[in-house]
Order: C-alpha cells, then structure tokens, then sequence
C-alpha cells in the first residue's frame, strides 16, 4: 500500500519534495524520545492536567487576611495551581526512581553507587511526603 502511495505522489510532486517525503516517511524515532514523550503524558494525567484542561478552573484564590490558597480544600474540585504542584511532585518521584535505578550501574564505584541511591530515595521520599500533605489538606476540610 505504501509502495503504491510513494509512486502516486512521486509522480505528481517535484524531485525536492519526493526526497522530503521520503525522508519524513521512513523516519523512526528514538527508544529515549517515545520514553520520555509517553511518562511525560502519563505524569501530566496522574497530576490532573485532563481535569484542568477540561474544567478550566481559577488558578488560585485569595482570602482576605490569610493569603492565597495553591490547593483547593476538597476533593471533587482542583486548581490550576493544584495540577502544577501534583506534577512537579510525580516528576520529582520520578527522578528519584530514575536515580536509584542509575545507582545500580555503578558496582565498582561504591561511594557513587551509594550516593546516588541515598539522593534517589530522598527524592522519593520528599515527593511522597509531600503529595501525602497535599492530600491531607484537601480532605481535611
């Protein structure tokens, strides 16, 4: 089916954009590139980006003597600002995650092994604490 498509739009288009067309056509892109594009759409979803997207909240709210609120005190409802903190937060889990997993390539370096296991996990666990406390201020109220 392919062979047939290129024939037709070879014959029709000129030698420059054959050799275009061709090039775009038989492109693959990289393992690394797909990876990152696809955990890229799966942290912006688990953080609510499809949510906001959709409902368009406010961005944040302000009360008069207690300042702004970044996160909304229930949970049917988010902010913007709500979105962005729960994706800085997933992205941070993950690149503790990354890190643990790169700590394991370095058996005959212990002390890079170690460190990198020890900035890994604490990457981890800042992002659990704190996606917990965002939890716990949402269904606190």
């Amino acid at each position: 089916m392919a062979k047939k498509f290129k024939k037709k739009t070879s014959s029709t288009m000129p030698f420059s954009l054959s050799r275009l067309f061709e090039k775009i056509s038989t492109t693959k892109p990289s393992a690394l590139a797909i990876s990152i594009i696809i955990l890229g759409y799966a942290i912006f979803l688990f953080g609510g980006g499809l949510f906001t997207i959709i409902s368009s909240p406010l961005p944040s709210y302000y009360i008069e003597g207690s300042g702004f609120l970044f996160i909304y005190p229930e949970l049917s409802q988010q902010f913007v600002s709500d979105t962005i903190i729960a994706v800085m937060l997933y992205a941070i889990g993950f690149v503790g995650l990354l890190t643990v997993y790169q700590s394991t390539k370095y058996a005959y370096k212990p002390r890079q092994a170690y460190m990198m296991l020890i900035i890994g996990i604490a990457l981890l666990l800042l992002a659990y604490i704190f996606l917990e406390d965002a939890i716990l201020i949402k269904t606190s109220s």
